[in-house]
């Protein structure tokens, strides 16, 4: 279910962003970030709800066992990794303990920033959680399979075989295009997609711009 924050609550624009996993959304984060934004990093409150003492880590701990729990007690995001990415229905048990709190945590933030803001939430399943309503704008970063594998095995240190998994495991570049306002393309180097993420940020996000519609 699509959870938004109250109206009274929300920024002056609220940002979906998302993409593969290694399309190169957090680069253009940092770019609308240093433009004004204020950037709400869904893997950063991921690390934080499930945080040694936290709630979300007894709850994992209660669903998967003591085998994704290191022997100081923290989180062991590898071993909880290899289960949830070969199976699954194991996934779905561990994001409908994660989800909650995440988007929880973000309402907090979102609501907290004021009627002034450019709020970007960096939302890696933003489709597959069906929240693309949620935002007035949903941006969406793209590159080529081939490109992401390569990122994933060469600076990630990913085996083929865990980088293909990760990818089958989110949504297509068909189901995300579908939900989206704005499409970057990212196949070029970096200086090319901060330039691109400059241009939205001019047209959709800066303090003069049009209001946010479909790109």
């Amino acid at each position: 279910m699509t959870e938004s924050v109250p109206v009274a609550d929300r920024p002056r624009v609220h940002v979906g962003l998302t993409g593969g996993i290694a399309a190169g959304k957090s680069a253009v984060a940092r770019v609308l970030q240093e433009r004004g934004a204020l950037l709400v990093d869904s893997d950063a409150l991921a690390r934080l709800v499930l945080e040694k003492g936290t709630d979300g880590l007894a709850a994992v701990q209660d669903e998967f066992g003591d085998r994704v729990l290191s022997s100081d007690g923290e989180l062991d995001r590898v071993a909880l990794a290899r289960i949830v990415f070969s199976d699954p229905q194991a996934r779905q048990r561990l994001n409908r303990i994660v989800h909650p709190r995440i988007r929880a945590a973000a309402r907090r933030i979102v609501a907290a920033a004021g009627p002034d803001a450019v709020v970007v939430q960096d939302v890696p399943l933003l489709v597959e959680t069906g929240q693309q309503d949620a935002f007035d704008l949903v941006i969406v970063v793209e590159a080529s399979l081939e490109e992401r594998l390569r990122r994933m095995v060469e600076d990630r240190g990913m085996t083929p075989e865990d980088a293909q998994a990760r990818i089958d495991a989110q949504a297509t570049d068909e189901q995300r295009r579908a939900a989206a306002d704005v499409v970057i393309v990212n196949d070029a180097d970096l200086e090319r997609l901060a330039s691109v993420a400059n241009q939205v940020w001019d047209r959709f996000l800066a303090p003069d711009a049009a209001e946010p519609s479909a790109d």
